[in-house]
């Protein structure tokens, strides 16, 4: 996502693999094998940015061929070729890899028959991969290599009578897809292909009573299916839709003692959520709902000084998913060592920006930023 998602949108590659759902290489599959190879052995954690250190890490992910991982991770290389792609952005590294060697990967898993992209050369067609390459596509200014029209017809194929829509040509539904398939066609400038009113009435349909999203209508509210839902809303300019004061609320409240967040109550926190619940309170205009001091040191605090990357919280095993959703909480949270990162699209704000006047506008700005409520509304 975002991918999705993302791509926004993938699952996470950590050996200590926290319940969150998939919204993105020295040469285009290097995010194939995305753990460090040993865990750190440093007994301080890191208070500073270590940049040349996970430039270094997601450049080096492809040199480990010989690794199990790398083949057992070979469904996610889409995904991790955005995220790898992205996080270099945000460190202004964009050089440490060859765009023309990434674009030839991408296409290589590309599906002429149905106009979509699959996880690795030779797999089936997916919303997530298909938003993947098409956010990295756009990256590198290359969405010229795409035949749009059967890219779109891909997408739009995918849209179910209700408004959902499937991954793939099996039928799962989830919201994760239905933000994959809104940033793909944001991003191709193709609303017209779907029902966006059925859309959203789907995703409205997700909402809980406590203000939060789930997978399906029913589902239990989860940090990153209110990032797919309350950022499909905005790219179509439907934030009104939303009660903001019980969503900023549940997302506040995701913030435990250590500074990180966490996904749902009663879990562990984990740096992606640094990403899906901070994106979401940005979106909202409520990032001050949380404490951004102690949330910057939890993220500091999980890179790894040996290999460089970030893990899902400190001492484990870093990967590039959590790296770039690290990198992008910090790009939220302030830190100007880093490239601004749009909220909505999990893509850099420069290249938004860029490709916006090509885009449908959002057609409602972010609410303005407001002060927590003293205690919560009945």
């Amino acid at each position: 996502m975002t991918n999705t998602p993302s791509s926004a949108s993938a699952t996470t590659m950590s050996n200590n693999k926290p319940d969150v759902p998939v919204t993105p290489p020295a040469s285009a599959s290097a995010a194939a094998a995305t753990s460090a190879p040993a865990p750190t052995t440093a007994t301080t954690p890191p208070t500073s940015l270590l940049r040349t250190q996970h430039i270094a890490f997601i450049r080096n992910l492809d040199t480990r061929r010989d690794e199990l991982e790398y083949w057992l991770t070979e469904h996610l290389r889409v995904n991790g070729i955005y995220w790898g792609v992205t996080a270099l952005e945000l460190l202004g590294a964009r050089d440490a890899l060859v765009p023309k060697d990434v674009v030839s990967f991408l296409m290589s898993c590309y599906n002429a028959d149905d106009g979509g992209f699959g996880g690795f050369t030779g797999h089936d067609s997916h919303l997530l991969y298909t938003l993947s390459a098409i956010q990295v596509l756009v990256m590198y200014d290359r969405v010229d290599v795409l035949d749009r029209d059967k890219v779109v017809s891909f997408i739009a194929a995918r849209q179910n009578p209700d408004g959902s829509f499937t991954g793939d040509q099996w039928g799962e539904v989830d919201a994760r897809f239905s933000y994959c398939a809104v940033s793909a066609l944001s991003l191709l400038g193709r609303f017209d292909a779907i029902d966006t009113d059925k859309a959203v009435e789907f995703v409205l349909a997700c909402r809980n009573f406590d203000g939060g999203f789930g997978t399906v209508p029913g589902a239990e509210s989860h940090a990153a299916m209110v990032f797919c839902c309350v950022g499909m809303l905005d790219i179509l300019g439907r934030l009104d839709a939303i009660d903001t004061q019980a969503l900023g609320w549940w997302l506040s409240e995701r913030q435990l003692p250590c500074g990180g967040l966490n996904g749902r109550p009663e879990k562990l926190e984990d740096v992606c959520y640094s990403w899906w619940v901070l994106s979401s309170l940005a979106m909202l205009g409520k990032v001050d709902w949380i404490n951004k001091t102690a949330l910057v040191q939890f993220i500091l605090s999980a890179q790894d000084t040996e290999t460089g990357g970030i893990a899902d919280r400190p001492g484990n095993l870093p990967d590039v998913f959590h790296t770039l959703f690290g990198l992008a909480g910090l790009s939220l949270l302030g830190d100007t060592t880093l490239g601004a990162i749009d909220p909505t699209y999990c893509m850099p704000r420069e290249v938004i920006d860029r490709v916006r006047p090509k885009v449908a506008p959002r057609t409602a700005p972010a609410p303005p930023a407001e002060p927590k409520p003293a205690q919560r509304a009945p």
